[in-house]
């Protein structure tokens, strides 16, 4: 276990016992983008693991990856749940673990807002990355990052079969930091609701100068993300650092990149911020999730059909097939 200079703990798989887990009854409950990669993770690192899903197509994928999948209240029998559903449907489970057991959560959503109180131990293994993704790391043997935290020890052994069960599953291959589910929650939450509405704002603002300099719509949206570019800078931030990472630019780029810097700085963004944030905290973006839940989800479904709509997707996919990977590609319309 590393710490850093502020104090916050870093642990790897030296800290793990992985022998705790042996002859462990496992259940992952649900097999859709995490709950799949969970379980195909875990039985390869010789875990004994079962899934548990509703009768639908996930549990017929279940099958055909070779388990034998159970109904979800089966799960409560088991030694350790990995309960991977989606945050607003995990309190409406009829789940019933023991209070030797430990469950153990993908997001620290549902602890941190007392949205979910089995009995036993409660932990939490959030990878930072997508599901399909804790899969593509595992196989290739490079693991990621993750957030661990443990929120109820009763047994005395919590913190030991969740540092096991990360282990499993590759998640302490890269480091994993510790968190407690609130922490976890709201930086979660903050990217989301915080900073993509900020980075949306930034970009529609960036298009809207642009097309008042006549630069062509396809050109702006190429330099925002078609291109990759942005990706791949991102990766080589990720992968060297901020300050090496410069250096694969041309010295106008540095110079102009850098020399600019604090342009914005009166542009009061960390207001907005944090009344965003204050709504993640207080606990209402919570309430007010459980009301659009109740409501059908028709607010969330109205917004997706103004921001993502029929003719949004049209554009862009006309746009992909014009520039891009898929361009290269024939034209199914062309038969």
């Amino acid at each position: 276990m590393d710490d850093t200079p502020t104090g916050t703990r870093i642990l790897r798989e030296a800290d793990a016992t992985p022998s705790v887990l042996r002859d462990v009854d496992i259940a992952v409950v649900g097999y859709g983008n995490q709950g799949r990669s969970w379980a195909r993770n875990l039985r390869d690192s010789g875990l004994a693991v079962r899934v548990c899903a509703r009768a639908d197509a996930s549990r017929e994928m279940a099958a055909a990856d070779g388990f034998e999948p159970g109904t979800i209240e089966s799960a409560s029998s088991a030694d350790v749940l990995c309960v991977l559903v989606p945050d607003d449907v995990i309190p409406e489970l009829a789940l019933a673990p023991s209070p030797r057991a430990l469950t153990v959560v993908a997001s620290g959503y549902t602890l941190a807002f007392d949205r979910f109180r089995p009995e036993g131990d409660l932990g939490m293994i959030a990878p930072r990355m997508l599901g399909p993704e804790v899969r593509r790391c595992y196989e290739e043997g490079a693991g990621f990052i993750t957030a661990i935290g443990v929120h109820r020890d009763v047994t005395g052994t919590a913190r030991a079969r969740t540092l096991a069960l990360a282990h499993a599953l590759g998640g302490l291959r890269e480091g994993a930091i510790e968190l407690s589910a609130r922490q976890e929650a709201v930086i979660d939450l903050a990217v989301e609701q915080v900073l993509s509405p900020a980075l949306a704002h930034v970009s529609q603002s960036f298009l809207a100068t642009m097309l008042a300099e006549d630069i062509p719509l396809e050109a702006i949206l190429c330099e925002l993300f078609l291109s990759g570019e942005v990706e791949r800078t991102y990766r080589r931030l990720r992968e060297e650092g901020f300050a090496r990472q410069m250096e694969h630019h041309s010295p106008t780029s540095q110079y102009g990149q850098l020399s600019r810097r604090g342009r914005y700085d009166q542009v009061d963004l960390a207001t907005t911020m944090r009344e965003l944030t204050a709504d993640i905290t207080s606990g209402r973006f919570a309430d007010e999730w459980d009301g659009e839940r109740r409501a059908g989800h028709l607010r969330l479904a109205a917004l997706k059909q103004e921001h993502c709509g029929a003719a949004v997707r049209e554009f862009e996919a006309g746009l992909r097939r014009l520039l891009g990977p898929l361009s290269a590609e024939p034209d199914p319309r062309d038969d």
